[in-house]
């Protein structure tokens, strides 16, 4: 059976049907009450987030909450949307709170200027999907333990230049619904011959397939042993984007930001450092990452938010509606190819 986000059945409105008829018509009357319940927390109102916080508002959660505590800086309205030119020093969450709120008016959307990593557990609980940008490892593993426990959705994703990358934990067992081509069983007194025998797809008819999949926690998914033969076997088919991820998460712990255009040259250095020490400790060979890789993870680019953001509004969409298979467990996107990689590192 198909669960509901919440115990009571959200009631859609006349206008809220009107406002959302091309959606219903797309993925059903159900799928849209389902999302209409959710509540969502966003935490990082970066180039990523304002592109995820537009697609859930436009999709028509219940509720959305913003969550930053940093400035508007010349960068931030440089690769973000929702703040006003104006609003430089301002609150980024604040600042991006009526633009977003215009979008959609049916969704209820509040801004929270706290840092992430001070609210307490029982804070990330009261919602119904969690998405992470811009956090530290330890933070979004933190809160993926936590929200796996209270079978509470996780996204986290960020983007670094022309890199960008998404992951979901739906849990253990999250169900879900896809729309399927009817088969169509021949009959037995068929004297048509062997042809008639064979099953046969009607393109111009559908069927509902119920389906569970499950997922592993973000912590399993970084902590892959690559001696393991298992792992070894699996290298090749891994994109190297998931080495790079380590890397930039560890540069991020130790500095307590990204890499800075500011300073390309030191934190080049500093990068290619990390990658010798990440892979070394990961004992995978030091090939996997050339010395180009500095030269194209800086800065949050406009066109790649909205490719990473645009896969990662989808993918929360799809979770809380319980329509259509979500992605298992990354999407790894690199602008330089313009394509995206789906990698799975969930339990067998």
């Amino acid at each position: 059976m198909i669960d509901m986000i919440e115990k009571e059945d959200p009631v859609i409105s006349e206008e809220e049907a009107a406002q959302y008829d091309r959606q219903i018509r797309l993925w059903g009357l159900d799928a849209q009450k389902r999302l209409r319940g959710s509540r969502v927390l966003l935490a990082g109102l970066g180039g990523l987030g304002a592109e995820v916080a537009k697609n859930l508002i436009l999709a028509g959660v219940k509720g959305l909450t913003l969550l930053d505590h940093e400035k508007v800086s010349e960068e931030s309205c440089r690769a973000q949307f929702l703040v006003p030119v104006s609003a430089q020093g301002q609150n980024r969450a604040q600042a991006s709170l009526e633009r977003a709120q215009n979008l959609n008016p049916m969704v209820k959307v509040h801004a929270d200027t706290d840092p992430v990593e001070d609210k307490p557990d029982d804070f990330f609980l009261q919602f119904d999907a969690v998405c992470l940008t811009g956090c530290s490892r330890d933070l979004m593993v933190r809160v993926d333990q936590l929200c796996s426990k209270n079978n509470i959705k996780v996204f986290c994703g960020d983007v670094y230049g022309y890199y960008g990358y998404m992951f979901c934990n739906l849990g253990k067992e999250h169900n879900y619904v896809e729309e399927k081509p009817k088969v169509v069983k021949p009959s037995g007194n068929s004297n048509d011959g062997p042809k008639a025998k064979k099953a046969k797809i009607d393109p111009n008819e559908t069927t509902m397939v119920k389906k569970t999949s499950s997922y592993c926690p973000l912590k399993a998914a970084l902590e892959v042993d690559w001696t393991s033969e298992k792992a070894k076997a699996g290298l090749k088919r891994t994109p190297v984007d998931y080495f790079l991820l380590h890397v930039l998460l560890k540069f991020r712990t130790d500095k307590g930001r990204d890499p800075d255009p500011q300073s390309f040259a030191a934190d080049s250095q500093l990068l290619r450092q990390i990658r010798d020490d990440v892979l070394e400790a990961l004992s995978v060979s030091s090939d996997l990452l050339n010395d180009e890789f500095t030269s194209f993870c800086f800065s949050e680019m406009s066109p790649v938010c909205a490719v990473v953001g645009g896969v990662l509004g989808q993918e929360v969409v799809k979770a809380l509606s319980q329509r259509d298979a979500p992605h298992r467990n990354f999407f790894f996107f690199d602008g330089r190819k313009g394509n995206g990689v789906v990698d799975y590192f969930g339990p067998n």
